[in-house]
């Protein structure tokens, strides 16, 4: 693998890492709401990990290619984003911050990962960013495969997230578990960007649907 593209791709990927977003929403939720945030990481890690599998087995590039798909897709996605903010604004006046050690019951746990699969995995944004920016760092004249490049890529890229989104979980929770008020207003955003974000993807793809049975 070429050095100089692997390491303009760490910098990229981690750019993307660091930018505020429904994961970061997700984390924070989770680093406030959970006694541990470990099973939301590994479910937004998780999701990008079947995005790089889609990606090596070439089927992103297929299903970003299919007309209306990539549609579909927002639309799931937009609608599962709506559906987590909703519960997470319902719930952030009752939301108790407790620092006890007692072990959270593992359907609790493999539900927070199975939402968190979903927040990344459904994510169109994250589809795109695999089919469109990761193949720019793939050398073909590279002594490894490409699929092994793009598989490594991927790997690398998933790293990165788990570290970010663990420092973002961790923080919230050191940050704001002595305050109740300001933990609970910060979860009631969280709720509130997964809204908007799942309203603005939405609307992106009613708004053409509506204007052309308009004009029809």
């Amino acid at each position: 693998m070429n050095p100089q593209l692997f390491l303009a791709f760490l910098v990229v990927a981690g750019v993307l890492a660091c930018t505020p977003g429904v994961d970061w929403a997700y984390s924070i939720a989770a680093g406030l709401k959970q006694r541990s945030f470990v099973p939301a990481v590994a479910g937004l890690c998780g999701g990008y990990v079947l995005h790089t599998v889609l990606m090596v087995a070439g089927l992103a590039a297929l299903l970003a290619g299919l007309p209306g798909v990539l549609g579909w897709l927002t639309v799931a996605g937009s609608a599962y984003l709506l559906w987590l903010g909703f519960g997470t604004i319902r719930s952030w006046r009752g939301a108790t911050f407790s620092t006890s050690e007692a072990p959270q019951a593992e359907s609790n746990q493999f539900r927070t990962f199975l939402q968190g699969v979903g927040t990344s995995g459904i994510n169109p944004k994250g589809l795109l960013f695999f089919v469109a920016l990761v193949p720019q760092f793939v050398s073909p004249e590279a002594s490894l495969p490409v699929p092994v490049q793009s598989a490594l890529l991927g790997l690398t890229f998933v790293l990165l997230v788990a570290v970010v989104y663990t420092c973002v979980a961790l923080l919230s929770r050191k940050l704001l578990h002595s305050r109740p008020g300001a933990a609970r207003r910060v979860t009631l955003a969280s709720g509130i960007i997964m809204v908007a974000l799942g309203s603005v993807l939405l609307s992106e793809q009613l708004i053409p649907l509506a204007a052309g049975i308009t004009w029809q």
